[in-house]
């Protein structure tokens, strides 16, 4: 349930409160907003009435909350969670859209830091890589592991781009968590809740890619599992979904979960435009078209030479057509920004 405070409750009558819903054994999340505060009560809520915390002192109302997605939801917290990452980077709100860019696997160190050059020069602000990669066949390539986790910390401190990286086995948690800024939880693990209930120890942030076949509600659920393990630092991540038609593209593309999250979660949203389309020329347009639609950043595969790429080269974008995406990007947020400020 919601408890939303008097706008001049003292925080005497705050802690008050706070202290009532532990001594029910409901969880708390307190926040405190330029004109009131307001406190969400988790737990097993349906044991008590609106009305006896009503009646405590400082009290304005009390609303329950009727998602299954209470910490990640809109009616928990109104205003938008912006995500900040190594101090300067700012994720969601109405910070500009960030751009995360680099290869699908780190392969070697002179091709991640040629690349997370280029991304630099282009406005990115952080170098992505896959040091670990979930491949479907067992004789694919699946990354350098720790090698390829300090090929990106050596890209960090060459470039001053923070880092992020997909973890795939909790096991491997404490080895990431100090190699990169970020976590990248993928596709295939939104639901492996195991690794997610570990991520709520970490204070690195953690992207959330939706899973291929995820509703709505299952992907906020994840979400709501890594915050209720005590990590609110999430930021979702749409890639496209798998339905019957593989032909032309990888995945489908949803642009409208990008609006739909911003409505339901206060959580920052991004896209994924590489896996969401698995062909290279789809993935510029489909990147503005989600940044129309209010993604609060991108994260695009990049590599000087797609053809000869490790992993991925179909969906992935040249130095070129990179650079050409970006001017187009700068081109189309100083058109739609002022829209979305009126």
């Amino acid at each position: 349930m919601i408890i939303i405070m008097e706008p001049e409750a003292s925080e005497l009558q705050i802690q008050h409160v706070i202290d009532y819903a532990h001594n029910l054994d409901l969880k708390t999340i307190v926040n405190k907003g330029v004109v009131q505060t307001v406190i969400a009560a988790i737990g097993e809520t349906n044991k008590y009435s609106t009305e006896q915390f009503e009646a405590i002192d400082g009290v304005r109302t009390v609303q329950r909350i009727q998602v299954p997605f209470k910490l990640a939801s809109r009616d928990s917290q109104h205003a938008d969670t912006v995500v900040t990452v190594r101090g300067n980077i700012k994720i969601g709100g109405n910070n500009p859209p960030v751009m995360i860019a680099g290869p699908c696997s780190v392969e070697n160190q002179e091709n991640l830091i040629a690349i997370a050059k280029v991304a630099k020069e282009c406005g990115a602000k952080i170098i992505r890589g896959g040091a670990f990669k979930p491949r479907t066949g067992p004789r694919m390539f699946e990354g350098l592991g720790k090698l390829g986790l300090e090929y990106l910390d050596v890209a960090r401190k060459e470039t001053g781009l923070a880092v992020i990286t997909e973890l795939m086995d909790a096991r491997d948690l404490d080895m990431v968590a100090e190699f990169t800024d970020i976590i990248q939880i993928g596709a295939r693990n939104m639901q492996n809740f195991t690794l997610l209930n570990e991520l709520g120890r970490v204070k690195n942030p953690i992207l959330l890619k939706r899973g291929l076949c995820a509703t709505i509600d299952e992907w906020l659920l994840a979400a709501e599992r890594i915050m209720d393990k005590g990590n609110t630092q999430v930021i979702m991540c749409e890639r496209g979904i798998r339905t019957f038609d593989s032909k032309y593209t990888r995945n489908v593309a949803d642009i409208a979960a990008i609006p739909l999250i911003r409505r339901l979660s206060h959580l920052p949203i991004i896209f994924d435009p590489s896996h969401a389309t698995g062909k290279w020329n789809l993935v510029s347009p489909l990147a503005l078209a989600s940044l129309v639609a209010g993604a609060q950043g991108l994260i695009v595969e990049v590599h000087p030479d797609p053809e000869k790429a490790l992993s991925d080269g179909p969906q992935t974008l040249n130095f070129e057509n990179f650079r050409k995406l970006c001017k187009d990007i700068e081109k189309l947020m100083s058109v739609i920004s002022p829209l979305k400020c009126n």
